[in-house]
C-alpha cells in the first residue's frame, strides 16, 4: 500500500488539463474489513506517507471504521494523536439476541462501552451502524436500539436492512433451517419506525441510509454522492476522476505481488455519458439534495433530460417524488422503492 500511495501521487494533479497543483485531499477514510486490527505503527506509516504524497487539506475529515471488540482507551488515544477525527463503529445493535443472530463477537453491553470510551478519548464526531429487518428485532425492540443511540449523544447514524447475500454463512444457515429467515415485510416496518423516530428527533435524512444531526455529514461519502473524485489504496480498492473508473485486483496475494513487480495491479474503463448520466440519477435521488433537471440538461443534453422528465412523470402521479424548482425529490414512500425508480430511469 505504501508503494501504492507513492505511484499515484500525480492521480489528483492529473484531473484538470494544464493543472500545475494537487487539488487538496479533503477527507481521509480507513474502511473495511477492519482497519483498526493493523497495528498503529502501521496506520501511523500509511499517514505519513499520504501526507508526504498529497496536499492534505488542513481541516480535513480523517474516519475510520471499527468494531466495538477492538476499541480500547490506549489505541483510542493513539487514534486521537494520529489525527483521527471521526470514528465509524459498527454497533449493529444494542440487543445481545440481535448480535448472535448476526454472528458478532462483541455483546451489548461491549457496544455501549466502545462508544462511551471514544466520547472519553475526546471524539465528538462519531458514526454507529445499526442494522433492521433482523428476524430477532421486533418493533419493540427496533424502538429500544434507537432511543439507546439518541441518549448516547451520537451525531450520525447509518442504518442498514438486513439483506442475505449469496454463499455467506448466513444463507447457509437460513437455507439449513438453523436461522429464522429474513421477513421483506419486517425490513419495511423497521424502516418506517426508524425514518419518523429520527425526524422526531431533530435528525436530518440526507442520504437514505444516512440520518445526522446539522453539519455533521459524512464528507466522505458526500464526494461518492456528488460525483466528486476519488482515490482508493489496497486490494479491491476503487478510483474514480470523474472521466475514468478503475479498480484494484481483489486477490491480496496478486495485488501484493503485482505491486512490487511493477506489473499492472488494477483495470479501469472510461466512463461514457450514458454511464455518467445514470450514475447521477442513481446517487442524486438518494439523498435529501434531489436530482437536478437543469443539472442533466446542461450537463447531459435534451435527450437524457426530456427522458428523465417523462420517466418521472409516473413517480409523481404515484407520489413516489415530488418536483420543486426542477429538482426531483423522492417522497417518504419512494424511499422505499429508490433503487426501481432509479433503474426505470437509466438510459440504455
Amino acid at each position: 500500500m505504501l508503494k501504492e500511495i507513492e505511484l499515484k501521487q500525480d492521480f489528483f494533479g492529473g484531473i484538470k488539463p494544464g493543472a500545475t497543483a494537487q487539488p487538496e485531499i479533503n477527507t481521509i477514510y480507513f474502511g473495511g474489513g477492519t482497519p483498526t486490527l493493523l497495528s498503529i505503527a502501521s496506520i501511523s506509516k500509511i499517514v505519513e506517507a499520504l501526507n508526504k504524497n498529497y496536499k492534505i487539506a488542513s481541516a480535513f475529515e480523517f474516519t475510520i471504521e471499527a468494531n466495538p471488540d477492538d476499541l480500547n482507551a490506549e489505541n483510542l488515544k493513539d487514534f486521537y494523536n494520529l489525527g483521527v477525527n471521526r470514528l465509524s463503529i459498527g454497533i449493529q445493535s444494542f440487543n445481545t439476541e440481535d448480535l448472535k443472530y448476526l454472528n458478532r463477537t462483541h455483546n451489548a453491553a461491549m457496544a455501549e462501552y466502545s462508544i462511551k470510551e471514544a466520547q472519553d478519548a475526546g471524539f465528538s464526531n462519531i458514526n454507529i451502524d445499526l442494522i433492521y429487518g433482523i428476524p430477532t428485532l421486533t418493533p419493540k425492540t427496533w424502538v429500544s436500539n434507537l432511543k439507546r443511540f439518541l441518549s448516547l449523544d451520537i451525531l450520525h447514524l447509518s442504518p442498514y436492512c438486513l439483506t442475505v447475500e449469496p454463499k455467506t454463512p448466513l444463507e447457509v444457515l437460513i437455507k439449513k433451517n438453523k436461522l429464522k429467515p429474513v421477513d421483506e415485510a419486517m425490513g419495511i416496518a423497521h424502516y418506517k419506525i426508524l425514518s419518523a423516530f429520527m425526524q422526531d428527533n431533530g435528525f436530518l435524512h440526507y442520504e437514505i441510509s444516512n440520518f445526522c444531526k446539522e453539519n455533521f455529514y459524512s464528507k466522505h461519502n458526500l464526494s461518492y454522492w456528488q460525483q466528486k473524485s476519488y482515490l482508493g489504496f489496497g486490494a479491491s480498492a476503487h478510483s474514480y476522476n470523474g472521466d475514468t473508473r478503475s479498480w484494484n485486483i481483489a486477490n491480496t496475494t496478486q495485488y501484493i505481488k503485482n505491486v512490487n513487480d511493477g506489473i499492472v495491479f488494477y483495470e479501469s474503463e472510461k466512463l461514457d455519458i450514458p454511464t455518467k448520466y445514470n450514475e447521477y440519477i442513481l446517487t442524486s435521488l438518494r439523498t435529501m439534495w434531489g436530482c437536478n433537471l437543469k443539472y442533466i440538461l446542461n450537463e447531459f443534453g435534451i435527450t437524457y433530460h426530456d427522458y428523465a422528465v417523462r420517466q418521472f412523470l409516473k413517480y409523481k402521479l404515484n407520489q413516489y417524488v415530488v418536483e420543486s424548482d426542477d429538482v426531483i425529490y423522492l417522497t417518504e414512500r419512494g424511499k422505499l422503492f429508490a433503487d426501481k425508480i432509479a433503474s426505470d430511469l437509466f438510459m440504455v
